[in-house]
């Protein structure tokens, strides 16, 4: 990332206003103990999701599917214990029973916070693009959400409590992502339509971020001038960073969140409205 590009990505960023509230505050401390799965979570936002939420006492299953030594590395950086790195393919029936059957052999508990977080991404046009792509973008940001939701749920309504939140993106509000516009619209209406399964034990909800950035060095290799198109349509002026991702997932986990099912919170400062 160039230096002018670093710059643009930290405009604002670091003269938010300190302190922030504890992630125990967000949460209410009913995540002590409880097991949380974050698919995708060895690297970027997922692993900052693991982070706040073991800060908030959960027990961690961290996800990948071929990265151990990136997962074992953020399993070991967390606090607290009892934490394990899960390797699946959670876009595959087999690989998400795999997944969840480890994480509750392992614990001895159901899954009782599902974040459904992984999801690749792809700018090729669809009069471009290979059917292959379109499957593995597709099945990897909204197959594996229904499969691993579906996986879960049972687990959740024999307890009576379970929340899944779902990570959307930006690009769901726009179109000129191609297969990645429509796998995160999917995720969007996913989020609606278990929410209206699940009830009233599980909630379901959905965090659509936009440019995170931390991330904008990769956006801008493929997009030199992303940066910049994005900040001059964004009233807040920033990106979101991933921490503030993270804990509008701990958000949604938390009592304050108790009576809200099927909504998405765009975390994008905006960048989303239309602008006359």
């Amino acid at each position: 990332m160039s230096a002018r590009v670093a710059d643009e990505a930290r405009r604002g960023v670091e003269e938010r206003p300190e302190p922030r509230p504890g992630v125990a505050a967000l949460v209410g401390g009913r995540l002590s103990g409880r097991v949380v799965l974050v698919t995708g979570g060895s690297r970027n936002l997922g692993a900052e999701i693991a982070r706040v939420m073991a800060e908030a006492g959960a027990v961690l299953a961290v996800n990948h599917r071929a990265s151990p030594d990136d997962a074992a590395a953020v399993v070991s950086s967390l606090p607290g214990t009892g934490h394990l790195a899960v390797a699946g393919d959670v876009s595959c029936e087999e690989g998400v029973d795999q997944v969840v059957s480890t994480v509750e052999r392992t614990t001895r508990a159901h899954v009782s916070v599902l974040v459904n977080n992984v999801g690749p991404f792809s700018l090729t046009p669809f009069a471009d693009l290979p059917e292959r792509e379109f499957d593995a973008i597709w099945n990897a940001n909204v197959r594996s959400a229904y499969l691993a939701a579906r996986r879960v749920a049972g687990g959740m309504r024999s307890a009576g409590w379970g929340r899944v939140v779902n990570l959307s993106a930006g690009s769901a509000f726009g179109r000129d992502h191609s297969v990645y516009s429509l796998a995160k619209a999917a995720v969007i209406t996913l989020t609606e339509c278990l929410a209206t399964e699940l009830g009233p034990e599980v909630t379901v909800n959905c965090v659509a971020p936009g440019q995170i950035a931390e991330s904008a060095d990769e956006i801008s290799e493929i997009d030199p001038g992303f940066v910049t198109r994005t900040l001059a349509r964004t009233p807040a002026g920033r990106l979101v960073t991933r921490r503030e991702v993270a804990e509008l997932v701990a958000l949604c986990v938390g009592p304050v969140f108790d009576a809200v099912t099927g909504a998405t919170i765009p975390a994008d400062g905006g960048a989303r409205l239309p602008r006359s």
